[in-house]
């Protein structure tokens, strides 16, 4: 049995646990930062007792930017054999962690096999799950039957769990004070909002707080707290429902680290480009440096099919500006159930802007790929550059979709090659084009 009840307890004590020197490892990093780090809080290390398969990952301050993937079955969708090729979708292109937010009828076996099968961290959203795991109607739903969900996910093995404990009541009358075009677009918000108004009572993740922790510090589950009020269209962005959920959001984390569980902090959805970097110190200053985890934020709202890269963009930017792990978005985001070509586009997505953020950071070896691919195009070795990408069947498919007629270029130049044209006047050679007459 080990000396410590979680990793911000360990960190606490001066041990350095092997989930850190794993991640020391994939960091390029001395394990005691890592310890340091930890346990103030500023980095979380999500892994759960009961995750075997589990191959640690850091999130937070001067590491790598993570990605996660969102999929999961509905009422309208509800093929787990599906699901399950976008798990093995998400590991071929490297994402860290993988969230179930299946919400229809018993969701535990799936989540188990994920759980056995997945080296990414695992994420849920009890509040999901309470409706088919009970068998009960919102209404019907008790504060202590919240909390049978939690503890059920925990004993799974859930690495992280997303928790809408800050929608409070104050933050509920500062969001019915200052009316929205959007309302509330989280689903676990909207779900907690209506029992709340219909039972009269305080959010049960809120006034039951202590008791969540609990349950999370026995197995080690990183608490995520979600932001029930982030905003669903840019006119929603920055207002008051969004800054005082923030507020009760610092104060619970507090709370949580000196319970040594570890925490991250869920941020906003839509927001203009400018308002950004502003939301990430922002979040840093009021959550006391814990992780940030955003979804986008999505930049626009009017490309309905391509919020992949309006989320890319609006990504790439938090990230450069703080923010430490991006929730995908696919194509299909606002429309249906993302089908696995849809997953595979959120994946590379978030991956680009997350490398981009990584690299305008100074993480460290974030360009060592970049450079090794600049090496192979000075070269003109296209194998080289197929094996350096990280989607390298579709670079071959596109290369060779109209191959050239000499591989030492490409079709788009031929021999107008600009690395062709130069690296042959700089070994002394002659430029020539017209070689038949």
């Amino acid at each position: 049995m080990r000396e410590y009840a979680t990793q911000m307890e360990a960190a606490k004590q001066g041990i350095i646990t092997p989930e850190m020197k794993t991640v020391a490892e994939k960091e390029f990093t001395d394990p005691e930062i890592i310890r340091e780090r930890v346990a103030l809080g500023q980095i979380a290390i999500p892994a759960n007792i009961n995750h075997k398969s589990l191959c640690a990952e850091g999130i937070g301050k001067g590491l790598r930017t993570k990605i996660n993937v969102n999929l999961g079955i509905s009422g309208d969708a509800n093929n787990y054999e599906a699901e399950m090729d976008k798990v093995r979708m998400a590991l071929r292109f490297g994402a860290e962690a993988i969230m179930d937010l299946s919400n229809y009828g018993k969701t535990n076996t799936f989540r188990q096999q994920l759980i056995e099968l997945s080296p990414a961290m695992i994420g849920t959203v009890p509040m999901y799950d309470a409706i088919g795991y009970l068998e009960k109607d919102l209404l019907d739903i008790t504060a202590q039957d919240f909390l049978k969900v939690v503890r059920a996910h925990a004993e799974e093995g859930v690495d992280f769990m997303t928790i809408h404990a800050g929608i409070n009541r104050r933050a509920v009358e500062a969001f019915k004070r200052d009316k929205r075009k959007m309302n509330i677009v989280s689903r676990g918000g909207s779900l907690l909002f209506a029992w709340m108004e219909m039972t009269g009572q305080e959010n049960p993740f809120y006034e039951y707080y202590d008791a969540v922790l609990d349950i999370l510090r026995e197995y080690d589950v990183t608490i995520s707290l979600g932001d029930a009020l982030r905003p669903g269209c840019l006119d929603d962005s920055t207002d008051a429902g969004q800054i005082a959920e923030l507020i009760e959001l610092g104060a619970l984390a507090q709370r949580a680290w000196d319970r040594d569980v570890q925490v991250m902090i869920e941020g906003p959805g839509h927001m203009a480009m400018d308002e950004i970097a502003a939301n990430m110190r922002l979040e840093k200053r009021l959550c006391h440096e814990a992780p940030f985890y955003v979804l986008g934020p999505l930049v626009t709202d009017i490309f309905p099919g391509y919020d992949h890269i309006t989320s890319a963009i609006g990504g790439a930017i938090a990230a450069a500006n703080g923010a430490d792990f991006l929730c995908y978005v696919t194509p299909a985001e606002h429309l249906r159930l993302p089908d696995a070509a849809d997953v595979k586009e959120g994946i590379i997505a978030s991956r680009i802007a997350a490398h981009a953020a990584d690299i305008a950071k100074g993480v460290p070896h974030a360009r060592d790929l970049d450079n090794q691919m600049a090496e192979a195009r000075h070269r003109v070795d296209w194998e080289a550059m197929f094996q350096i990408a990280v989607d390298p069947d579709k670079a071959r498919s596109y290369f060779e979709s109209t191959p050239p007629s000499d591989r030492h270029t490409c079709s788009m130049c031929g021999k107008m090659c600009a690395v062709r044209t130069t690296n042959l006047i700089l070994e002394g050679k002659k430029v020539e084009f017209c070689t038949e007459r």
